[in-house]
């Protein structure tokens, strides 16, 4: 089975790439950077906010069972959006939104027919209640928990095997959530919560997310919907 991760630099992208390894997958990393050396990994180098590279990605053709896990994600600027004088929306959608779709439609063409594909966009509960100072994050999270239903019934349409999530995997402990929590409270009304969940040990550890989600795609179903938690 080949494996396809964005974002495994850190984090959640990291520590799924490592865990996939270890049970003899293949494994391809996008990303900017990786400290992973395994005989099994290939890394390809893209900016994903930079939609030149991410057009060029070509993952040739794939004759066997394929994982796409769209990990890659960016929090943006924590302020309200009236008050940033270059607002980077533009930027945290083509992270959050626009690279996914594109890494879907690539992975569509390169994966044969007679293969099953899984899709697991990682979403955010952010996609799905509004959070003052986070207007592109949510927005971009709520618009990939669309693309990912819109994407999984036009594959269907065609006849081809496959499933299709966006996931919301909980509170991370992440360096978004560093970037969270340095934000102030003039800028960011919600603060004193996500302090309270990192003193309060509330903060779920990459590697237990990890056991998590693969524990979740290797039984998941139809019946489960396409937009979902852990």
């Amino acid at each position: 089975m080949k494996v396809l991760i964005s974002g495994v630099s850190r984090g959640l992208g990291k520590a799924l790439a490592e865990k996939y390894l270890k049970t003899g997958c293949d494994v391809i990393g996008i990303g900017r950077s990786h400290e992973i050396g395994h005989p099994n990994f290939r890394f390809i180098q893209c900016d994903l906010s930079d939609p030149l590279q991410v057009n060029v990605i070509d993952f040739g053709q794939i004759d066997e069972e394929t994982i796409l896990i769209n990990n890659a994600g960016i929090i943006g600027n924590i302020r309200r959006i009236s008050d940033q004088q270059k607002p980077d929306a533009s930027v945290v959608m083509q992270v959050n939104t626009v690279a996914p779709m594109l890494l879907c439609s690539k992975i569509a063409r390169a994966v044969s027919p007679t293969q099953m594909l899984t899709v697991v966009n990682i979403s955010s509960g952010a996609g799905r209640r509004p959070i003052p100072s986070w207007s592109a994050y949510c927005a971009s999270k709520a618009a990939l928990d669309m693309f990912s239903q819109t994407f999984l019934l036009e594959e269907i349409e065609k006849g081809r095997k496959i499933s299709v999530f966006s996931i919301a995997p909980g509170v991370i402990d992440t360096e978004m959530q560093q970037a969270i929590r340095s934000a102030g409270t003039e800028d960011f009304s919600s603060l004193s919560r996500f302090e309270e969940l990192k003193s309060n040990d509330q903060l779920v550890p990459p590697d237990e997310v990890v056991d998590r989600l693969i524990d979740f795609i290797r039984n998941s179903n139809e019946s489960m919907g396409v937009v979902c938690s852990l």
